[in-house]
């Protein structure tokens, strides 16, 4: 028997090698005037973006271009906003890891009506309902981690003594578009690499396991974890097979963002989140950290309290599917 289940929105999906040329024409579906939301190093050093710059050009297409410089906080969202409000903007293209991604998110939330993200983040201020609109995001990572690209989160960090890490988050924010492009992860560093896929594999395993999984997540999950063993050490290493482990990883990270956006997550991310806000950790690294510490607390939980929960299939089908026994 299966359970009655409901899937969040998701994206239109473009997944394919040298999928960035196809980002003129969507950003033209909806007008001529981009906000690019980039960050400031791997994408803008390579030979993507004069390329990118170029295709924009011959599509008659206007630009104007807001940085990133780390985990985005609510100062650096309202400032664009602030900038940019009422300048005609038909689309946000988000250009970069899952950092931008959230920033691009909450700007293009924001843009059409000027106001704070600080009204809206969950657990901080007024709460106030979104009522949108939104502008047409298009979201174009550049990292396989966060999935950011398949979900209605806008994570946004304060860090310090009194800081927060908080999410902006409504359904009008999922991005129209998830243009996934392997190629622009080909510069990504190896602890980067690492870092991020750590990210991907806790959301993948954590969203299997939930108590709200359904088959239509766990086929997917358990894709993703095929996919992480299949990519992560191809990529990392460098080996003749680097290519494919791109895009095994950006596959795995995408289906980590849609799961999540469907099941939620578990203890590790409940412990991330002040964690990254309190010290400069990033964010893979403190889910690398913990997860092996966390799945042998839960397991240790069912076993005391529920010896027969079907999540112990599932974490020895985990496990399984990671070491490559199917």
């Amino acid at each position: 028997m299966i359970n009655p289940f409901s899937i969040a929105r998701l994206p239109r999906i473009e997944f394919g090698a040298g999928g960035i040329k196809k980002l003129p024409g969507l950003i033209s579906r909806y007008g001529n005037q981009v906000l690019l939301v980039t960050g400031q190093h791997s994408f803008m050093q390579s030979p993507h973006w004069p390329a990118l710059l170029n295709a924009l050009e011959k599509a008659a297409i206007d630009w104007a271009q807001v940085q990133i410089t780390d985990e985005p906080s609510p100062q650096n969202v309202d400032e664009a906003v602030r900038q940019f409000h009422g300048q005609g903007f038909t689309t946000v293209a988000g250009i970069g890891g899952g950092s931008v991604l959230d920033a691009a998110k909450a700007i293009a939330g924001l843009l059409p009506i000027g106001d704070s993200v600080m009204d809206y983040l969950e657990g901080v201020g007024p709460e106030k309902t979104y009522q949108g609109p939104a502008i047409p995001f298009i979201a174009v990572p550049t990292t396989a981690g966060t999935g950011s690209e398949a979900t209605k989160n806008a994570v946004l960090s304060q860090r310090g003594r009194d800081g927060f890490k908080k999410s902006f988050r409504d359904d009008k924010l999922v991005p129209e578009y998830a243009l996934l492009d392997p190629d622009l992860l080909a510069s990504c560093p190896g602890p980067q690499i690492a870092a991020n896929a750590m990210d991907a594999l806790t959301q993948l395993l954590e969203s299997y396991v939930s108590i709200k999984a359904n088959p239509f997540t766990d086929a997917l999950a358990e894709s993703g974890l095929e996919a992480v063993r299949d990519g992560l050490f191809a990529w990392y290493q460098e080996s003749e097979d680097a290519a494919t482990g791109r895009a095994n990883m950006a596959y795995a990270a995408l289906l980590s963002g849609v799961c999540l956006a469907q099941t939620g997550l578990g203890s590790v991310h409940g412990l991330a989140s002040p964690l990254g806000a309190f010290f400069p950790i990033p964010h893979g690294v403190v889910c690398g950290t913990l997860v092996g510490a966390a799945t042998r607390v839960n397991l240790a939980a069912l076993q005391e309290r529920d010896p027969d929960h079907p999540a112990w299939r599932k974490y020895a089908r985990a496990g399984d599917l990671l070491h490559g026994r199917h």
